[in-house]
């Protein structure tokens, strides 16, 4: 009897440490697919600079920057691209605006993985823009995605990375880091600020009430505040100190340059939408 239970209970650690080790396996080869897939984006963006690209008409008046046109044609939810100096941020930003949360669990390419890709939320304007785009980025356990986020809880970093680029199809623009906080959501405690639920402001008031907050709850304060007018950028993530918690940086934007668009819509190539 004892025999057959070693036998059964030696059956069944053999099973679960394969089971285990599948998923250990997939987990690796799942990044190291993922950090190949965006290495070859970031490429792509770089190598824009050394060669000539075709300008392609976003909009009457406006044409899309040359390092993104060739990921713009690969996927046309592209809106933008994000690098903070000295983190793994450096990633393209998608939104579709019918369908929630759709890069949640979807790469760039569209197709499944717990990765994800930077996204904005779908009621935000990026072209118009927004007074504040809201976008969302996973925090991995290897650091990718938006887990770098954490190193803005230093005021040391932020003192040393006080700018964001966040780039549009059709600008590039730069960022102060106004505020850094941590926060609950999904969850009517007091605690929580649902920061996701400001996008346009309808007075000068709501949008100092949202700054204002903000402000209340960084963990150290930048000197940076913002006026009605101003746009702002949200970057949020996950943050596990507490249940349902969020990392949130907020910034606003301080400069913008437009690009290619002074000159460069004669013989633009149309996409259609």
């Amino acid at each position: 009897m004892k025999k057959t239970i070693c036998i059964i209970l030696a059956t069944v650690f053999t099973v679960l440490l394969g089971v285990s080790g599948y998923f250990i396996f997939d987990y690796y080869t799942e990044a190291e697919k993922q950090t190949q897939m965006y290495d070859s984006l970031v490429q792509i963006v770089e190598d824009s600079e050394s060669k000539a690209v075709e300008p392609i008409k976003y909009s009457e008046d406006k044409t899309i920057l040359p390092e993104l046109t060739e990921l713009y044609q690969q996927n046309s939810d592209l809106v933008g691209w994000i690098c903070i100096e000295d983190t793994k941020i450096n990633y393209p930003v998608m939104q579709t605006v019918e369908t929630s949360n759709y890069y949640l669990r979807r790469g760039f390419d569209k197709k499944y993985t717990v990765y994800g890709c930077p996204y904005v939320q779908e009621d935000c304007d990026v072209s118009k823009p927004s007074d504040n785009v809201v976008i969302y980025g996973h925090h991995m356990n290897n650091g990718t995605m938006f887990a770098d986020l954490e190193k803005f809880k230093n005021e040391e970093f932020w003192q040393e990375h006080k700018i964001i680029d966040f780039n549009t199809l059709t600008e590039k623009n730069k960022y102060e880091v106004l505020a850094v906080f941590k926060t609950a959501v999904y969850t009517d405690s007091s605690d929580s600020f649902k920061y996701y639920r400001f996008t346009d402001a309808q007075s000068p008031e709501e949008f100092k009430s949202y700054v204002d907050k903000c402000k209340e709850l960084s963990l150290y304060d930048t000197g940076v505040s913002a006026e009605y007018g101003d746009k702002l950028i949200t970057l949020s993530t996950c943050e596990y100190s507490r249940t349902n918690g969020s990392l949130v940086v907020v910034a606003k934007k301080v400069t913008e340059s437009g690009g290619a668009n002074a000159s460069a819509n004669d013989g633009a190539t149309e996409i259609p939408s």
